[in-house]
Parts: C-alpha cells; sequence; structure tokens
C-alpha cells in the first residue's frame, strides 16, 4: 500500500457491462433472440435488461419463464451465439480510460466484479487493451451470481481491504444489494440497465447520470 492512502478507498470494484462497458442494449437484444430460438415467448426490453448482471443461466431463466428447463442449454447456447455475432460492436462508455488512469494514480486498488464468465471477461479486456489496468477481478462463473457477495468478500480478501474501505459501482440494483450484502459503500450509474429510481432503497453514496459525472465524484470522494 502506498505511503499516501486514498482519501476513502483502498478497492474499488467495477461492474463491467453497462457500468464501464456500453453493451446494454446488444445484450438486451440477444437475450431477446435467444428466448425466441428455444421457443419461448420474446421477453420484453425491461424484462430482458433487467437481468444484466446476473450470472448467464440464472439471468435466462428469469428472462425466459416460459421456457422448461431442459432447454436451458439450448437457450445459453443461442445467447453465446448472438452475442459472439456482435461483440466487437461493444466498446467503453467515452471517457472510462481517463477516469480509470486518474484512480489508478492515486494508487486505488482497481478490480471488476462481473456477471460475465471469465472467458467473456477476458476476451472483452483483450478487446479493449485494458490490460494491467485492473489489480484483480471475479466473475460469476468462477465465484456466485450476484447479489452474493461472495466476489466482493474473495476481492476483499485477496487486497486485504476493509468492508468501510471498499466501493462498489455498479449499472443494477443487483450490483447495490451485493454492496449491501457484503458490508460495502456503492455508486450507482443511470445510464445502464436499471432505472435509477430503484437505486435508492439500496443506499448508494451517489448516482451518477455520466462518466463525466462518475469521475467527478470519485476524485472528489473516494
Amino acid at each position: 500500500m502506498p505511503k499516501t492512502r486514498p482519501r476513502q478507498f483502498d478497492l474499488i470494484a467495477f461492474d463491467w457491462d453497462g457500468t464501464l462497458f456500453d453493451s446494454t442494449a446488444i445484450i438486451t437484444r440477444c437475450i431477446q433472440r435467444a428466448v425466441v430460438d428455444v421457443g419461448g415467448r420474446e421477453p420484453t426490453r425491461e424484462a430482458a435488461s433487467y437481468v444484466i448482471g446476473m450470472a448467464l443461466m440464472p439471468a435466462l431463466a428469469h428472462a425466459a419463464p416460459d421456457v422448461p428447463k431442459d432447454k436451458y442449454p439450448a437457450l445459453g447456447e443461442r445467447y453465446r451465439h448472438h452475442y459472439i455475432q456482435h461483440q466487437n460492436d461493444i466498446s467503453l462508455f467515452e471517457g472510462v480510460l481517463p477516469l480509470l488512469d486518474a484512480l489508478k494514480a492515486r494508487h486505488h486498488w482497481l478490480t471488476v466484479a462481473t456477471g460475465k464468465s471469465r472467458q467473456g471477461l477476458n476476451e472483452a479486456l483483450h478487446a479493449v487493451e485494458l490490460r494491467g489496468v485492473f489489480d484483480g477481478s471475479r466473475t460469476a462463473d468462477e465465484t456466485a451470481g450476484k447479489p452474493n457477495p461472495l466476489m466482493l468478500h474473495e476481492l476483499m480478501r485477496e487486497f486485504g481491504a476493509e468492508p468501510e474501505r471498499t466501493l462498489m459501482i455498479g449499472d443494477t440494483t443487483h450490483d447495490l444489494q451485493m454492496a449491501l450484502n457484503a458490508g460495502c459503500a456503492s455508486v450507482g450509474v443511470s445510464y445502464g440497465a436499471h432505472e435509477p429510481e430503484a437505486f435508492h432503497v439500496l443506499k448508494p453514496r451517489h448516482v451518477a447520470h455520466s462518466v463525466q459525472d462518475l469521475h467527478d465524484w470519485l476524485l472528489q470522494n473516494a
């Protein structure tokens, strides 16, 4: 740990899709198409976007309650098929790289806690040339899906960070509930998958309405 400690948080954990990565619309559409492919009723945009951030199979099951369980493997395969078709269309939100650089310069530990698979996260990190930016990461398939706090517990244990000095940043109620379950502070972002009206009951320190808003708040308060 550097001699000059960050103002309040040693460890900052970011959700990936819809928080750093501009992927919400594509993921929502891929879920809708996958459900139709296996004979289910197409979920609404709201229903499909709600499950973003959850582990893949629970998310698909929630979005497609009329699809029988024996079709879940096919449902997952069809989702991955559609996502692969569009994964190169996805990019970081504008302003994310300067934000991460500024936090890195202040010696925060930067991590990712995501519902993506390990393979999916590794591919995304490689695609946007972020190798070396993050100090650690956890994915749903190697821990537990949100809002189970296991991802944050493991990251805190890895870096020796206390819950009161750990901040989770995400675009869904799943992210904020996970932070609450882990005893950590949270910040919500309103430009991702969930409507911010649902955030307040989960007591985020701030709700950012743009990456610049998030940047400004973190530099002042983190």
